[in-house]
């Protein structure tokens, strides 16, 4: 059985300053802040690029639709007319909202992509280059 090593001064190292030096947090930490896309160079298909501003814009037209259906429920229906008039407003903000929010999005992320696809072709340049 191996003996731990002990410092200058004769006393044996701590449980914590084992932990300490044996812990790999650089490594997960580092794991941990990025998604693995950024890292791996592997191509996406469109779906998983565009898949959340477009599942935005489905619930904001949908949610905007059924703010329009009871609105016009409160010109046709006189019962509960107050309560219609306040609900179908709020839903037709609420998806105008999403939807606006979703078609923001997607040309954000088309930049995105552009300067991605930039800054490969700048790197793979000067490894080019510079690497020789």
């Amino acid at each position: 059985m191996e003996m731990p090593p002990k410092s200058p001064d004769g006393s044996e190292k701590s449980p914590q300053s084992k932990e300490l030096i044996t812990s790999n947090t650089g490594s997960t930490l580092c794991m941990s802040s990025r998604s693995e896309s950024v890292w791996t160079s592997a191509s996406r298909s469109k779906w998983d690029i565009y898949h959340k501003p477009v599942i935005v814009v489905s619930v904001g037209a949908a949610v905007f639709l059924l703010g329009m259906v009871i609105t016009s429920l409160s010109c046709f229906l006189p019962k509960n007319k107050d309560v219609y008039k306040m609900c179908g407003p709020a839903f037709l903000s609420l998806g105008l909202m999403l939807l606006v929010c979703g078609l923001v999005w997607i040309p954000i992320i088309r930049k995105k992509q552009k300067q991605r696809q930039k800054s490969q072709f700048l790197q793979s340049l000067k490894s080019f280059f510079f690497n020789r």
